[in-house]
């Protein structure tokens, strides 16, 4: 038997598809791991996002959203999956989403304890420190190539 994890893979679509599955990660890693209340995780705007859920095997383990802006937002991954790569992925699969549709750059709202994991994606902090759902956050930005 090998020890190797089961290779990951990252789909794109709508929140009527990707809805089910990426709401239940977000509950469990927004609302009870960080305690984010209900009001401020469910924001009416997931409607309006490109969303993406990765999987491993049969199991979702991650989801992120792409706002029509360019903003990247409600990047989670569960607990007992985090460091296979699953943040990585999704970042990549929402950072191309964003290229194909023309954005020049695109932002997010990176809790300050993930400020390396997005600096290693070639994002850069700018603007204060500011909390939000009591969390503090920098904003953050990476400019794409056309």
């Amino acid at each position: 038997m090998s020890n190797t994890p089961a290779p990951l893979f990252v789909e794109h679509g709508d929140w009527a598809t990707l809805g089910p599955v990426a709401s239940e990660i977000r509950r469990i890693v927004f609302i009870e791991e960080q305690a984010v209340p209900r009001e401020e995780e469910w924001d009416r705007r997931d409607g309006d996002c490109i969303h993406f859920l990765a999987w491993q095997d049969k199991r979702a383990i991650g989801t992120a959203r792409l706002l029509p802006d360019g903003h990247i937002g409600r990047v989670a991954v569960l607990r007992d999956a985090r460091g296979l790569g699953a943040g990585q992925q999704l970042m990549q699969a929402a950072i191309e989403v964003a290229r194909q549709q023309g954005h020049a750059h695109v932002e997010l709202a990176a809790q300050t304890h993930a400020l390396a994991f997005y600096t290693n994606l070639g994002f850069e902090a700018f603007g204060d420190e500011f909390l939000d759902a009591g969390i503090p956050h920098r904003n953050m930005r990476l400019t794409l190539d056309s």
